[in-house]
């Protein structure tokens, strides 16, 4: 990939989410465009689409994650942690070391396909201590920050709000809220997770409501981005949306379509 280029030429930035292991599209991912944006959710704990990826398959096997994602597909979330909770207490392991062994092998080759530049934020399932170790020099991490790319400044916020799900980033509606105070005004808010709208929140397949930010949604309408880029929820009601002056799309799970979202001026 070319360098970023001057504010009087044309610029092409290709955005991915939810990229959840797919790191073979991912190595192609920034091809014809000037930088790649990635709004985070790298790991792989857990495909609704294939019960056999991901890292709660490899530790306990396909038919213990068929019935894992039964149950929080039905919002049974006390009887899917107790369930866990059972399958843990019988393998010779520790948890937290078994999962970041399995994160960091993730990482690895994720970061590793990443190409330069790259400007990334974190999702709800990543593990943000582990990133310096792993992006490189062309890789640049930002969290409550702005970066400008082609004469248009960028404003970046990661995580996801607390859920039932206790993801490994989720952080309060205050913290997230600080966060994305701190970004102010920018041409393109990129956010993990979208505005609370029901619209953009509502996962078809998975048939909930995820979580939304309502100060996303304050701040869209308070200081009028050119656009609000997010993913977070992988079949939403309403990929894309007006409000107001600010264009608000879902750019794709990519993890299922391995195709980014092109944003060009």
């Amino acid at each position: 990939m070319a360098p970023t280029p001057a504010r009087n030429s044309r610029t092409r930035v290709h955005v991915v989410s939810d990229v959840h292991g797919n790191a073979r599209d991912l190595a192609r991912a920034g091809t014809g465009a000037d930088a790649l944006i990635c709004l985070g959710d790298l790991v792989l704990f857990l495909d609704y689409a294939d019960h056999s990826r991901g890292i709660f398959p490899d530790l306990f096997g396909v038919e213990n994650a068929d019935r894992i994602v039964e149950l929080r597909t039905a919002r049974r979330f006390e009887e899917a942690r107790e369930f866990g909770a059972r399958l843990w207490a019988g393998i010779d392991a520790d948890r937290g070391a078994a999962i970041e062994k399995a994160v960091r092998k993730q990482y690895a080759e994720l970061f590793a396909a990443f190409p330069t530049p790259t400007y990334a934020t974190y999702g709800n399932v990543d593990m943000p201590p582990l990133w310096p170790e792993y992006a490189g020099p062309g890789t640049t991490v930002l969290d409550g920050q702005r970066v400008e790319i082609g004469g248009r400044t960028f404003g970046f916020v990661g995580g996801g709000l607390r859920t039932p799900m206790r993801t490994p980033y989720e952080i309060s509606d205050e913290e997230y809220a600080a966060k994305i105070e701190a970004v102010g005004e920018v041409d393109v808010l990129c956010t993990h997770i979208p505005p609370e709208v029901p619209e953009l929140v509502y996962d078809t397949v998975a048939r909930r409501f995820e979580r939304g930010s309502k100060a996303l949604l304050a701040a869209i309408r308070r200081t009028r981005p050119r656009y609000s880029l997010f993913g977070h929820v992988h079949q939403p009601l309403a990929p894309r949306m007006r409000i107001g002056a600010t264009e608000c799309v879902n750019v794709g799970h990519f993890a299922a379509s391995g195709t980014p979202w092109a944003l060009e001026w």
